[in-house]
């Protein structure tokens, strides 16, 4: 069978990934995809993604927040990173195994003098430390396995992206392995840009197919991922509406004393919050009223915290530190 392979060049995640989604469900043919997005953290299929990302740190660094089809741990993309993709279609669940996939990856970078090797996890390691994370999506009969390649990623970026608060949250979520991790050029004979790394892994991969063809996207292929990437992937309701149910406990220090919060979220909104500590019945019970039915977001909840900054100024309590202590 002709292995259709693209080489994608769209710093888009949430393109990127309906790219992936619309191949998938869209076409018969084994596929073979390479690409890259701008600095963004992608969350798995059913992980909390407010308990996976250092919130103000990616807010403050405009990192983007994607959720892609596939289940498994966060990872980080940036342009420093490379990102395969497989597509097949298979008659035996046996056929559905990592190491089918992750050979021709590995055998790629073994052209280039690296000693790889894999974790119990799957992950592709030089040195003892990490250079891919994996994870598979079966539909019907056909299977995705998508890796990262981490080439020369900003790993100080990544590690701080990353940093999260895990006793604030209490969830029965995927929850992410966080493992050491490494740049493939780093452990080079002789130097490469990534470009030049993405133009031989491409071309390496597709030639290890007996019969490959490489293709574009056409324009209505364009159009059509487009509409996925407006109505899905860039949207609340995937990234972080479709998080399992959590509550999110934290302890916040006012002029008064220690003020304890939970908030109960469910499809990413708070359907409960619970106040306990120096603050006055009325002004909980209109916390409650405000917050119920709000995306945990910080962009939904600013409003709420402007429009009782003086009841709270009143009782002691910072507006701002309050708000920037829930997410």
């Amino acid at each position: 069978m002709t292995v259709l392979c693209y080489h994608l060049n769209h710093p888009d995640p949430y393109f990127n990934l309906a790219t992936e989604e619309y191949l998938l469900k869209n076409f018969e043919d084994d596929i073979f995809m390479l690409w890259s997005s701008e600095s963004s953290i992608v969350v798995g299929k059913h992980q909390n993604a407010l308990a996976e990302i250092n919130h103000r740190y990616v807010k403050e660094n405009r990192i983007k927040v994607a959720r892609r089809l596939s289940g498994g741990g966060t990872v980080f993309h940036d342009p420093g990173n490379l990102n395969f993709t497989f597509m097949r279609k298979v008659e035996k669940i046996e056929e559905i195994n990592y190491r089918i996939f992750l050979q021709p990856v590995k055998e790629a970078l073994e052209k280039l003098g690296l000693e790889v090797s894999s974790s119990k996890r799957d992950d592709l390691i030089v040195d003892g430390k990490k250079i891919s994370g994996n994870a598979q999506h079966v539909y019907r009969k056909r299977v995705l396995h998508h890796g990262t390649l981490l080439f020369n990623s900003q790993l100080k970026k990544l590690k701080n992206a990353l940093k999260v608060d895990l006793s604030r949250f209490e969830h029965k979520a995927v929850q992410s392995n966080r493992s050491e991790v490494t740049n493939i050029a780093d452990h080079l004979r002789a130097p490469m840009t990534v470009r030049e790394f993405s133009n031989f892994m491409f071309e390496t991969i597709a030639k290890n197919f007996a019969d490959y063809r490489v293709m574009e996207l056409t324009d209505a292929d364009k159009q059509a991922i487009q509409v996925l990437r407006d109505e899905k992937y860039s949207q609340w309701e995937w990234i972080y509406g479709y998080s399992p149910k959590y509550t999110y406990r934290n302890t916040i220090d006012t002029a008064k004393g220690k003020l304890n919060v939970a908030l109960q979220i469910a499809k990413g909104k708070i359907v409960q919050s619970d106040w306990e500590g120096p603050i006055s019945e009325k002004l909980s019970f209109k916390l409650k009223e405000l917050l119920q039915g709000k995306n945990h977001a910080y962009e939904e909840l600013e409003p709420v915290f402007s429009l009782l900054e003086a009841q709270l100024k009143q009782e002691d309590i910072s507006a701002k530190e309050l708000l920037d202590q829930l997410l």
